[in-house]
């Protein structure tokens, strides 16, 4: 006997798939969706068929746009967004790392100037595998793990 998780399907929102474990939480404060009143359902280290483990995020009444698709895929490249009306998918993608971040991250550089002038922070996606940001302004290059904002 095969036993299965239920879990209450939303009639209209946004269901983030394929969150490598452990990320849940982090996009969950990230996005601040805990400051909501929206329902939101989290699984965390649920399963996959390939034997290792996922988290995965339902989020009822929340849309995300293009930036903040881009943003998430800091902690999920490989995460999908399955937009949901009237209880069924309308709408599948995966999220993909932009060449660029603007306004998202403060750089770990505390001699860069991003900290003392009044500038957008900026940085360039240099590897994506083991992702490697670069600063615009002091230049130095940095792993994702360095960054307290996805932590």
């Amino acid at each position: 006997m095969q036993k299965k998780l239920q879990v209450e399907a939303i009639e209209q929102g946004s269901v983030i798939d394929h969150i490598p474990a452990r990320q849940g939480v982090k996009i969950l404060k990230f996005f601040q969706f805990t400051q909501t009143n929206e329902k939101i359902t989290i699984g965390l280290n649920l399963p996959t068929k390939n034997g290792k483990s996922k988290d995965l995020i339902k989020i009822e009444n929340t849309f995300f746009n293009d930036q903040q698709a881009n943003q998430l895929a800091l902690f999920a490249p490989n995460a999908t967004i399955n937009q949901i009306k009237d209880f069924k998918v309308v709408n599948k993608f995966k999220v993909q790392l932009p060449a660029s971040f603007i306004d998202v991250l403060a750089c770990p550089n505390s001699n860069c100037i991003s900290h003392n002038e009044p500038v957008k922070t900026r940085f360039y996606v240099q590897q994506k595998e083991n992702l490697k940001l670069k600063c615009h302004y002091c230049e130095k290059s940095f792993l994702r793990t360095t960054f307290n904002e996805l932590d």
